[in-house]
This record gives structure tokens, C-alpha cells and sequence, in this order.
């Protein structure tokens, strides 16, 4: 059996990029798809978890694109994520892109509000 820490202890090095494309690589491997086996959960809880999926309490912030202010964009980038200057420019340059995900309304508010103060669009889904 595998040594279960050290995977732990190797996965939370992975950088945001990295883990999106891990959960690709998975999806293809296993022929599952994350977003299915979310959906799935509730399904199986019973009746008592259908009235609490309609009232959205996680929400995502994507960048959907630079305003011309790339630079400034992509600081503000790495302060949210803590990636670094090259993953964040990568980020920045494929938008639309998440760049964080289930996370509160007010939260994702105030990503929104830096974002935007540095000149980037942004949505919030």
C-alpha cells in the first residue's frame, strides 16, 4: 500500500495549474468526471440535502480577461493565490480562467473589487 502522508505531503506542493491538470489526467484515466461525482453526493444523502443545493453558498471568480493592464493584473494575481510570477502570467494570459473556486459570497466580492482596482474584467459564477 501506498504511503498515504507522503502522497498528502506531495499533492500540496502541486501548484494550481498542476493540481487542474492532475484532476484532467485523473478524469481521463479513471473515465469519471469530478463535476459527476459532486453531483452524485447530494443524490445519495436523501431528501434533506435537496432544499440546501438550491441556495448557492459557494461561489467562483474568473478572470476574464487583463483590461490592458496585464502587469498590474497579474500582481494582483499572485497576492490571491500566492502562485508564482510565472504561473500567475500563465493564468492571466489563458483567461478566462478561476482564480479561486468555492469560496464565500464575500469573498469572492472582495477578489472581484482587487482584481477590477488593477484593471482587470471579472465574474463571479
Amino acid at each position: 500500500m501506498a504511503d498515504l502522508n507522503a502522497l498528502v505531503d506531495s499533492l500540496s506542493a502541486l501548484t494550481v495549474l498542476e493540481a487542474a491538470e492532475l484532476s484532467k489526467m485523473l478524469e481521463e484515466k479513471w473515465g469519471v468526471s469530478a463535476a459527476a461525482a459532486v453531483a452524485a453526493a447530494p443524490a445519495g444523502a436523501g431528501g434533506a440535502a435537496a432544499p440546501a443545493a438550491e441556495e448557492q453558498t459557494e461561489f467562483d471568480v474568473i478572470l476574464t480577461g487583463d483590461g490592458g493592464k496585464k502587469i498590474n493584473v497579474i500582481k494582483e494575481v499572485r497576492a490571491i493565490t500566492a502562485l508564482g510570477l510565472t504561473e500567475a502570467k500563465t493564468l492571466v494570459e489563458s483567461a478566462p480562467k478561476a482564480i479561486k473556486e468555492g469560496v464565500s459570497k464575500d469573498e469572492a466580492e472582495k477578489i472581484k473589487k482587487q482584481l477590477e482596482e488593477a484593471g482587470a474584467t471579472v465574474e463571479i459564477k
